[in-house]
């Protein structure tokens, strides 16, 4: 397990743990569950990744960089020491195009050619909105009523952590999922402005949507993002706006149970709000 202690391989560990024997690579291994074999290391250094994936049936791999530099090297050393990577990838990656414009599915789409490049079994789980993006709030929230942003009417599908957990359980334990490219979202479009209003209903607090306006939002995602990443993400959210991405039906296909809802999402993370 790479990202071991992160939203999504954090979830993933905690189901592993008890089950099977699960080594997690963190550099916070005192974060992980008892029961789970901890690696101290940065995931970015391959001699690291090779120590760790030694030994292993299957691993789970996160890229929590913003371009594909030293991914080949890192996925080599792990395919050298395990049989199936589950790759957390991205909605944004196209597969109708040759060239990725998006630059957010350019990067994870060269890690994927870089997996699929090394002959071992591999599984791309390409989740789209993630709820737990709506905890950028959280300041505006603790600070007041208010939560200012544009594109307020744009609806996206935002997928539980847990979920994209569930899923990537199956892909790394059990056969049939090799050479899957699972696009994963919620089961329902809720607009951005809804988003907010369902956190207050929550928090039992009437929060408002203050819409601002486009240049403002790309403003605001500088200040956290690199230029063409929040360009992107801009983007994103005006072709949104026209032409949502719809809900997909794949975490019910593979695990048997239906996706969660955004509300389900804020009953497990209202306190993250407080």
């Amino acid at each position: 397990m790479t990202g071991a202690t992160g939203n999504v391989g954090g979830s993933i560990t905690a189901r592993l743990a008890g089950t099977t024997t699960v080594r997690g690579l963190s550099r916070r291994p005192e974060a992980l569950p008892d029961g789970v074999e901890a690696v101290r290391g940065d995931q970015f250094d391959p001699d690291t990744v090779a120590r760790a994936a030694r030994g292993t049936d299957a691993a789970f791999l996160v890229w929590p960089a913003l371009t594909a530099d030293g991914a080949r090297e890192v996925v080599e050393a792990l395919a050298a020491h395990t049989p199936r990577i589950v790759f957390l990838s991205s909605g944004a990656v196209d597969d109708s195009v040759e060239v990725q414009e998006n630059v957010i599915g350019r990067f994870h789409a060269d890690v994927e050619r870089a997996i699929a490049g090394t002959g071992v079994e591999w599984t791309f789980l390409r989740p789209h909105g993630f709820a737990t993006n709506t905890l950028a709030w959280r300041p505006a929230i603790l600070a007041g009523d208010e939560v200012r942003g544009g594109f307020g009417r744009t609806a996206v599908t935002l997928v539980h952590e847990d979920d994209i957990a569930a899923v990537a359980v199956k892909a790394l334990l059990e056969d049939g999922h090799q050479g899957a490219k699972y696009v994963l979202t919620g089961p329902e479009l809720v607009t951005r402005a809804d988003q907010v209003r369902l956190i207050g209903e929550v928090l039992g607090r009437p929060l408002r949507w203050v819409e601002t306006s486009p240049e403002e939002e790309l403003a605001a995602a500088r200040r956290w993002l690199p230029e063409e990443v929040a360009r992107a993400f801009v983007a994103g959210l005006a072709r949104s706006a026209e032409q949502p991405v719809p809900p997909t039906r794949t975490v019910e296909d593979v695990t048997g149970t239906p996706a969660r809802t955004f509300r389900d999402w804020l009953a497990d993370h209202a306190d993250d709000f407080r």
